[in-house]
This record gives C-alpha cells, structure tokens and sequence, in this order.
C-alpha cells in the first residue's frame, strides 16, 4: 500500500472530523467523562484493530484517549490509516 500524497491526505481528513496530520501521522484526541468509558473505547478499537491487522498509537491519560496512525511500512500515511481511522471514529459513537 503506497504512502499517501499530501492532497489526498488533506482531502481524506475533510472526511474525519477532528482529525489531524502530525508529521508522518494523522491524530485525534478523544475525551470521556470517566477513565472507564475510555477503557471501553479502546477495547473496541482493539478488537476492530486485531480484524484490519493495523494497529493504532494508543496514549490513555485518565478520560482522554489520543490515537495516532501511521503505516510504519510505508514510512508515512495510506488509505489503511485513513480507513482504521474512519473505522474509530464509528466506534467511538458506540
């Protein structure tokens, strides 16, 4: 899977709200009112993960959960990051 050009990572990101390019990474901080319902949220990102073999930087820090993606192969981002993130973001209605 090819690495990303900056247009079609910008237009990708249109498409994901909150979502943010950070170097060779697309992130996005996500709160919740207690550390639980973030633990929650991960575990679902982790099953979701472990399925689409494409696993996310995960930092928990009490209610807030920032994930970053990058497709370390590529040296950067793809449309596998793009797609796992979209991916998240659905989880995180859940």
């Amino acid at each position: 899977m090819a690495k990303l050009t900056v247009a079609k990572v910008t237009a990708g990101l249109k498409k994901l709200p909150g979502w943010t390019r950070k170097g060779d990474a697309i992130v996005k901080l996500y709160a919740f009112k207690a550390f639980a319902d973030g633990i929650k949220f991960v575990d679902r990102v982790a099953k979701a993960a472990d399925a689409a073999d494409h696993h996310p930087d995960i930092d928990i820090r009490w209610t807030k959960v920032t994930m970053r993606l990058s497709t370390h192969s590529q040296g950067g981002i793809t449309a596998k990051d793009l797609a796992m993130a979209g991916e998240i973001e659905r989880l995180s209605k859940s």
